[in-house]
């Protein structure tokens, strides 16, 4: 079974709040970029549970291949990353033109799965928490011909040793949903899998003698065409953020406490018998 892995390189959503809140994330003169250059950037924290899905997989018993793929300027630290977790091969495609739409990724990606002989899984994270879009995975279903299943909490093998199908629970407003899928297929995994597990020393170690396999958009066989931009960014803005926390004192904890309920029951959080 091979599987691929559709990662993304992201700005630290917890830095960017911390920007916001304290008043200091600024938008540039373009009104589409970030002035700030120390935020760090990261792997999208969904697309390394599609990761420790397709690991999760592997454990139960299949065998497979687990092929991580991600396109940027250089992505290499966040698939040196995706080999320390276990990921047997990681695969860089710089894109053709600065910040391709959700078009372009999905053409590049899904010409990157056929090019590459295919895949019976291509697992993704619901959505990037830089755009919040989740779009991508299906424009790769409808490209390649395969169903797409969404919002997964679990992605399973019904008969391990020949997956020809697989078993999803999908997250949904009225509790799980169980669907059954064949292979090959599209599945997204959302934050309900649960936490991904830490890469060990030796492997960080290892990994960091790992160099991506380079595919570029010409190895590819895409023209000009496929890889026009359709939906581009006019303007950003930074909304107000306002903290708001009152800080509660008292000369003892049960002082605290008996002032606490009382704020309580004054903002009719609390009913006092």
């Amino acid at each position: 079974m091979r599987i691929v892995v559709c990662v993304k390189e992201v700005l630290d959503p917890d830095a960017v709040g911390a920007y916001a809140l304290a008043g200091s994330l600024v938008i540039g003169d373009d009104g589409k970029t970030l002035t700030q250059t120390t935020i760090p950037t990261l792997m999208n924290a969904y697309d390394e549970q599609a990761i420790e899905a397709a690991l999760r997989i592997r454990e139960a018993g299949v065998e497979c291949t687990i092929t991580v793929v991600s396109i940027g300027e250089d992505a290499t630290t966040i698939l040196r990353h995706a080999v320390a977790l276990g990921a047997d091969t990681v695969v860089a495609i710089p894109p053709p033109a600065p910040d391709p739409d959700c078009h372009a990724v999905s053409a590049l990606l899904s010409a990157y799965v056929r090019s590459s002989g295919g895949a019976d899984l291509v697992l993704c994270g619901r959505q990037a928490s830089d755009d919040d879009q989740g779009v991508v995975p299906a424009f790769v279903a409808e490209s390649l011909g395969v169903p797409l299943v969404d919002i997964a909490r679990s992605v399973t093998a019904e008969d391990t040793s020949d997956p020809q199908s697989l078993r999803v629970t999908r997250v949904t407003p009225d509790g799980d949903e169980i669907v059954r899928v064949a292979c090959p297929a599209v599945v997204t995994v959302s934050s309900e899998l649960g936490e991904p597990r830490y890469p060990t020393m030796p492997m960080r170690m290892s990994a960091r003698r790992v160099e991506p396999e380079v595919v570029t958009a010409d190895e590819l066989g895409l023209s000009g065409a496929d890889l026009e931009i359709r939906v581009g960014t006019v303007r950003q803005t930074v909304p107000t953020v306002k903290g708001d926390c009152e800080f509660i004192t008292g000369d003892t904890p049960a002082d605290i406490a008996d002032r606490l309920v009382a704020r309580l029951v004054e903002d009719r959080v609390l009913q006092q018998k």
